[in-house]
């Protein structure tokens, strides 16, 4: 009686243990619900190739290899082979598990004392890749379970494809291809048969048999393997004996580029559907990327003294939109370098102000308005109404030349004919053009940049810089830029300016001559072939621009600081434009560029330049000059800005202080006004009376206090000209 007792107890206590074995054999089982092909939601990541199909910013420290994946009829099928003999020679034949493989490793551990043998079939290998647990005889009945449901719901040829993508191989290589280009630096298309074998073995014992560590230790292994491939009659004997005798060749692969804003970039900007297979190709130029990194970080490195951290380049092919260089500075070798301030962000995308580097989109509009190159300015000091007080505006180099055409205005990059510029398109039109040319950084109303548009006071990025002058290069039509090579999104020419336009701005900004007074006739923005170049520096030295075009390519550099910090004067001219010019002198080794398009409805007349105020003449040097139809000046009658007579001082509600303490016949105000035809005289009027008659626009004024309307009148030979509209303003 006890003895059965005793016997149902135990039979109810197994009972019990299998239910709690087989509860929580339910309860840990990880049914595999997603596919091989995407076993992991977060690895759907496309690999970002360059033109050629090289690789871009390759990261070993993923769990999953999503940057080498070969399907499995590109894999040599030895290679295959080598593998199902080396890990599971029953792999087509069971059903997840190998019972009998289990039992015979089983008894041979314990027979040794130790685990020397674990029999995993390739199926229960995938989902250790897919469930990874702590290795554990738990774990190993688990696998059991789920390898059998994952056989179920996958095919032979899609385990054994995701197994040879995902085997893991030393210095955290994953899949076959990873380990061929780490090892051998090759394609899997290439490798010799004693390299495939050793693929097939290395993943037993990944650090032990590394081919960098100890390349002898794996022979054994591999001829192992060799003869169990001989007796299978997958391998030839004596094409096997030929190569055995051979020693591996190891070549460690080039380090990757990382090119990892660019990267960032794509992975924005294109949906994961377009990639083929997982990888997508782009129109990043490698070779060039690298040339153009280099030379961006040894430009930065040099100017470090003057404050310089950070820079970016771009390179665009302007025929095409193509993108083939995306570089920023501040890296190391190509990577990131986290220990410069703001080195992590895309400097590329980053909006800053450009200077005076807008100013071709301002005089391009001015240019189908109806100016010409010829159009004459009066560069003369300039001020405006800030509230109720003057804010004077200058050229980079404080100088003011005089009357002085729109060509030299340009090339010279003077603020005075910029101002004018704008006043005569008008800031809103202005902006709404350069919102076409892809400026989408530049986000307030116009009210909130007004005039300090045509000097560059809105933030864009070099991007957008980029994309525009690639509008300029195009002959005036806008085309978003592109990282594909067969975009699949239609990208439309948008013309933005004429043809005949656009020309004239790349012949103004590709004239040396032009630019001669303010960077001199050495200036590194000459080149050999014609090329156009502008530059731009922001206010307190925060940004150096350089950006330029040639009949091919167009390029742009910025140098600056991503945390804010002004640099050492540095300009556009002496910072970023060395590596300007160093890049088209790379490009032009690559195709010789052609002269600029010039547009042939262009029509050609001789005009006077430079006029010698300072000795009080003009002297007449002529050049030819180049003119849209129906602006080019008639005989005699030079073309101006101005079209009406304008007070420039004082400014409406200007508010000036008498100071009792000076002596009143010290204290005095500068009456400017604009539009003047030389030889013709001014006449000035305060509340109405004439106080003076001035030979010049410019006319000296004892201030008093008061509140006073200034009107300015243009006088002939014998008539009044133009007149003024007044202008109220207050002396306290």
């Amino acid at each position: 009686m006890a003895t059965g007792r005793y016997g149902k107890m135990v039979a109810r206590a197994v009972l019990v243990l299998v239910a709690l074995v087989a509860l929580k054999t339910l309860w840990d089982v990880e049914t595999p619900r997603l596919s091989l092909r995407t076993a992991n939601p977060g690895t759907q990541r496309f690999q970002v190739l360059d033109r050629q199909g090289r690789p871009l910013g390759i990261s070993y420290q993923n769990r999953f290899n999503t940057s080498a994946i070969v399907p499995l009829h590109a894999i040599p099928e030895r290679l295959r082979q080598a593998f199902v003999t080396s890990e599971d020679r029953h792999f087509f034949e069971h059903h997840g598990v190998n019972w009998t493989a289990r039992a015979s490793a089983l008894w041979q551990n314990i027979r040794a004392g130790k685990s020397v043998r674990g029999a995993s079939t390739i199926t229960e290998q995938v989902v250790r890749i897919i469930h990874p647990r702590p290795r554990t005889l738990w774990s190993r009945w688990i696998e059991g379970f789920e390898a059998a449901l994952l056989e179920h719901r996958a095919s032979k040829g899609e385990l054994l494809e995701f197994y040879l993508n995902q085997v893991p191989y030393a210095a955290n290589r994953r899949g076959i291809a990873q380990a061929a280009r780490y090892y051998f630096n090759r394609d899997l298309g290439t490798l010799k048969d004693k390299e495939m074998l050793a693929l097939a073995v290395l993943p037993r014992a990944p650090s032990a048999l590394d081919l960098y560590k100890n390349p002898e230790a794996i022979e054994p292994a591999i001829s192992r393997l060799a003869q169990a491939m001989a007796d299978r009659g997958e391998l030839p004997t004596q094409e096997w004996q030929e190569q055995a005798k051979q020693n591996i060749f190891l070549e460690p692969p080039l380090p990757p580029l990382n090119a990892s804003h660019f990267i960032n970039y794509i992975r924005e900007s294109v949906p994961y559907h377009l990639s083929d297979n997982g990888a997508l190709r782009t129109t990043l130029d490698v070779d060039l990327q690298q040339i153009a990194q280099r030379l961006l970080d040894e430009r930065i490195k040099a100017l470090t003294r003057k404050q310089v951290r950070n820079g970016a380049a771009m390179v665009v092919d302007h025929r095409t939109g193509e993108i083939l260089v995306w570089v920023v500075g501040g890296a190391e070798n190509g990577h990131v370098n986290n220990a410069t301030p703001g080195g992590s962000i895309d400097a590329v995308r980053s909006p800053r102000q450009p200077g005076s580097a807008m100013k071709p989109f301002l005089y391009a509009l001015a240019l189908d308005a109806g100016w010409s190159p010829a159009t004459e300015f009066d560069d003369a000091p300039m001020a405006e109404a800030i509230g109720s007080g003057l804010h004077d505006f200058h050229n980079y180099s404080h100088l003011f030349y005089g009357k002085i055409s729109l060509r030299e205005a340009l090339g010279n990059s003077l603020n005075i004919p910029a101002l004018q510029t704008i006043a005569f398109v008008t800031p809103t039109r202005y902006l709404n053009t350069l919102h076409s040319l892809g400026f989408a950084s530049l986000m307030q109303p116009v009210e909130f940049y007004k005039e300090g548009l045509a000097l560059g006071n809105g933030e864009v990025t070099l991007f957008e810089m980029v994309q525009a002058y690639s509008a300029l290069a195009n002959r005036g039509a806008f085309r978003p830029l592109t990282p594909l090579p067969q975009s699949p999104v239609t990208r439309k020419n948008s013309p933005i300016y004429s043809p005949e336009a656009a020309s004239l701005i790349a012949n103004i900004l590709s004239d040396p001559f032009a630019r001669r007074r303010e960077f001199g006739s050495e200036s590194m923005l000459n080149l050999p072939v014609q090329t156009a170049v502008k530059t731009g520096t922001s206010n307190d030295y925060h940004d150096a621009w350089a950006i330029g075009f040639n009949s091919h390519y167009a390029v742009g550099v910025w140098f600056g600081n991503l945390d804010q910090t002004p640099m050492d004067g540095i300009t556009g001219s002496t910072g970023p434009a060395l590596v300007l010019h160093s890049l088209f002198a790379e490009l032009a080794w690559r195709e010789m560029p052609q002269p600029l398009y010039l547009s042939p409805n262009l029509i050609q007349q001789e005009i006077c330049t430079d006029h010698d105020q300072a000795a009080g003449k003009n002297n007449c040097f002529p050049r030819t000059e180049y003119f849209i139809v129906g602006s080019e000046p008639h005989p005699n009658q030079p073309a101006t800005a101005s079209s009406r007579l304008e007070l420039i001082r004082p400014t409406k509600g200007l508010q000036l202080a008498y100071d009792p303490r000076i002596p009143a016949d010290v204290q005095a105000f500068e009456f400017v006004a604009d539009g003047i035809t030389a030889g013709h005289k001014v006449e000035w009027l305060l509340n109405g009376k004439s106080i003076a008659i001035t030979q010049t626009g410019h006319f000296l004024w004892p201030i008093k206090p008061g509140r006073y309307f200034l009107q300015a009148k243009e006088i002939g030979d014998k008539e009044i000209i133009l007149v003024s509209d007044a202008v109220a303003f207050n002396v306290k």
